[in-house]
């Protein structure tokens, strides 16, 4: 009898212990503040973590003073919705702030591609510029240079049409040929300068002197067919060679003109007579056409 009665209170007081345990509310409150409390919330909304944990608070001292007890469950109820609630600020919070950098690495993006667009905005202004500046240059040289070929032209066409006072002057396919006559220049058999030539060759030097610099000059004797052939080149020679020299003392450029002797070679005229011997006793300087120039022919191929 007596093992019956104990077991009885047994079975009573583990009915009372049971019934004293958290209701399934609580139960389901306590693990979601912890999921709310372990999540991203606790740094992104820690208010909201805060609330929910004071509602949970609630909850247990409802437990504590009455065990299942309506505003056990009520409580347990609001502190559960409190830490759902926590848990959606902290991603809401979280997906803000994610969006706030985002924001903030696009208007930096965009301000950087914006400051490089107008640097090479910048850069390609200057560069017009200056390839502009460049061109007005080059066209402003050209035109200088044009002028003061035009006007070089003129001077050397003035040049020599002031040589066909003191010489003749024609043009040939080895060039411009302006021709003195020997006796002009010379004494016979002789290839000092007469101090009449000296007048003559000062209006030629000053006319040679307009030619281009890129233009060769070749002075060119010749005698008649009377004496040996090779006393006539020899005289030819130290004639051409006279007038080279002061050619170039009156500032005519020496690397520009050469001195050949011709002898009796190609006569102008018929040496039977003395007018003819005249003529063929000649000084001929030829102005070289510009290197480049179709249609001419070096004078030393001619001959």
């Amino acid at each position: 009898m007596k093992y019956i009665k104990f077991v009885a209170a047994a079975a009573l007081l583990g009915s009372a212990c049971a019934s004293t345990g958290p209701t399934p509310a609580l139960v389901d409150a306590r693990r979601a503040y912890e999921r709310a409390y372990g999540s991203e919330a606790q740094q992104n909304a820690p208010d909201q973590v805060l609330a929910a944990k004071q509602a949970l608070d609630a909850a247990e001292r409802a437990h504590a003073d009455k065990p299942g007890s309506y505003d056990e469950k009520s409580l347990a109820y609001v502190a559960e919705r409190r830490a759902e609630l926590a848990q959606a600020y902290g991603a809401l919070r979280r997906d803000e702030k994610q969006q706030q950098l985002a924001t903030r690495n696009y208007v930096e993006s965009q301000d950087r591609l914006r400051r490089q667009a107008e640097s090479r905005a910048d850069t390609a202004q200057r560069s017009l510029q200056s390839a502009q500046n460049n061109l007005a240059q080059t066209r402003g040289e050209l035109s200088d240079e044009h002028a003061a070929r035009v006007d070089a032209e003129k001077r050397a066409a003035a040049a020599m049409e002031s040589l066909r006072q003191v010489a003749a002057v024609k043009e040939e396919a080895r060039g411009t040929v302006i021709t003195l006559e020997g006796a002009v220049l010379f004494a016979s058999g002789k290839s000092e300068l007469l101090p009449i030539a000296q007048k003559k060759l000062d209006q030629v030097a000053d006319s040679l002197k307009q030619v281009d610099s890129d233009q060769k000059l070749v002075v060119e004797g010749y005698t008649d067919s009377r004496g040996a052939d090779d006393a006539n080149m020899r005289l030819s020679q130290a004639r051409a060679d006279s007038v080279r020299a002061y050619l170039v003392s009156r500032g005519v450029k020496a690397d520009m003109i050469s001195a050949v002797g011709r002898g009796e070679q190609s006569p102008v005229a018929d040496n039977e007579s003395a007018e003819g011997r005249a003529s063929n006793r000649r000084v001929e300087i030829i102005v070289q056409p510009k290197p480049g120039n179709s249609g001419q022919s070096n004078p030393a191929s001619t001959r």
